[in-house]
């Protein structure tokens, strides 16, 4: 039987040494964190664990750093800077595995701080926003406190969980983080439309939050039937199901349905989850799944990186050494795309940075990740074009990436590519 305390009283059960998980972008329960945070002089060695958060993350300030240790799963921007200075670390991993190591203690946790919708008639409240890892940190952390926010809305699927289960309860209302809605530019509405060309009638999509696939969205229209089986998503995939372009027909597992980890977006969006059967909110560690995406027809992972090199290698986690973001779901839903029936995995990128720097680049940066292999990647979009990678050599591969770069950038790339592979790969007019 769970207990109703004042957010100080709740975290006053939190102990020096412990391993605390925070919840998920826009359902971290920031009233708990800053009850936490009161606490600093208390406490030594908290170290806690989590993916993305949306709203101030004060544990990662300067000032804290003798007590609190962020072991992060996916680097966001307000624990960037704590990451990159050494009061916090990140483990890459694919998201998909994050729920086994909370459920086999590979990474065990003492303590979950939650955000939940009010409990139902029957006692159930709800992940809501993020069900994502947040279901196995509920499950297995040996204590559960739990905001109980009237703002949060009550999906339904993997996140409802009774009150009982719950150690300490908290009650306080406030205003859930929004994403404004980001407009693409001339850019970005282009790379849309290249990835639109590719998507068909009653294809699955997956596909992050930004201006690429918003402009990706802003493309699709015209098209019939298709599915969602995501990640996460925002408000561009509300606005093609309430068109009827999304209606999930010819999904193969969970018809009718979009199914998703976690959303992101206006309070629109929240609205539209809340209580909706026509949305599943279910375990990162299923809907990330290899064999599960892949059962689905056509599935179209659209991803994004930091920079491509003329091999096909992508980076999407780090600029050289500097942490900027994570591994995240894009290779399990590359490698699914890529076994999926009719299926495309396509990595969309502008072809330069907003100072001019190619992302199509001869090598990748040193100290950079390798999210997605080469092995992995089949197309790769920019306003430029289309390169299409499976079945090439590397050198064909160059070739095509070359032609997709930005065309005052060409010429540099083409003698990389000659000084790698020779100078036949262009023709006879570089020989």
């Amino acid at each position: 039987m769970s207990q109703k305390l004042s957010a100080d009283e709740a975290v006053s059960k939190v102990s020096s040494g412990s391993r605390v998980f925070i919840h998920s972008i826009a359902a971290a329960p920031v009233h708990l964190i800053e009850a936490l945070v009161r606490r600093h002089q208390e406490l030594e060695d908290i170290e806690l664990v989590h993916l993305h958060t949306e709203g101030e993350a004060p544990y990662a300030d300067p000032a804290y750093a003798d007590t609190f240790f962020t072991r992060s799963l996916f680097v966001g921007k307000n624990v960037r800077q704590a990451i990159n200075e050494g009061r916090g670390d990140y483990l890459p991993v694919f998201l998909s595995e994050v729920p086994a190591m909370f459920r086999n203690k590979i990474l065990p946790l003492d303590v979950a701080l939650l955000q939940v919708s009010p409990p139902d008639k029957h006692g159930y409240c709800s992940l809501g926003t993020s069900v994502d890892v947040a279901r196995a940190a509920f499950e297995s952390a040996g204590m559960v406190i739990a905001q109980v926010n009237p703002q949060m809305p009550r999906s339904l699927g993997d996140g409802l969980i009774h009150q009982d289960r719950i150690d300490y309860i908290v009650h306080h209302e406030a205003p859930l983080p929004e994403l404004p809605t980001i407009q693409p530019n001339e850019t970005e509405l282009k790379i849309g439309e290249f990835v639109a060309g590719l998507i068909e009638d009653g294809d699955t999509l997956q596909m992050g939050i930004g201006a690429i696939p918003n402009a990706v969205l802003q493309s699709l229209a015209n098209h019939r039937d298709l599915g969602v089986h995501t990640e996460m998503f925002s408000d561009g995939v509300m606005g093609l199901y309430q068109k009827g372009v999304i209606t999930g027909t010819r999904k193969k597992t969970h018809p009718g349905k979009i199914v998703a980890g976690f959303v992101h977006g206006s309070r629109k969006l929240y609205d539209f989850i809340d209580d909706n059967p026509a949305v599943a909110m279910l375990d990162i560690g299923y809907i990330n799944d290899t064999s599960v995406i892949r059962r689905n027809p056509g599935v179209t992972a659209i991803n994004s990186a930091i920079e491509v090199d003329l091999t096909g290698q992508v980076c999407a986690d780090s600029i050289g050494t500097y942490h900027y973001s994570g591994v995240g779901g894009q290779m399990d839903f590359i490698r699914g795309a890529a076994l999926s029936e009719g299926g495309k995995p396509i990595i969309a990128l502008p072809s330069v940075t907003s100072k001019g720097v190619s992302r199509i680049t001869p090598y990748l940066k040193q100290g950079a990740g390798v999210v997605t292999t080469r092995a992995h990647v089949h197309y790769v979009v920019t306003e430029n074009g289309i390169a299409h990678l499976y079945g090439k050599t590397l050198s064909e591969r160059a070739r095509a990436l070359v032609e997709i770069a930005h065309p005052e950038l060409r010429e540099e790339l083409e003698k990389s590519v000659i000084e790698r592979f020779g100078s036949k790969v262009f023709g006879s007019a570089y020989s």
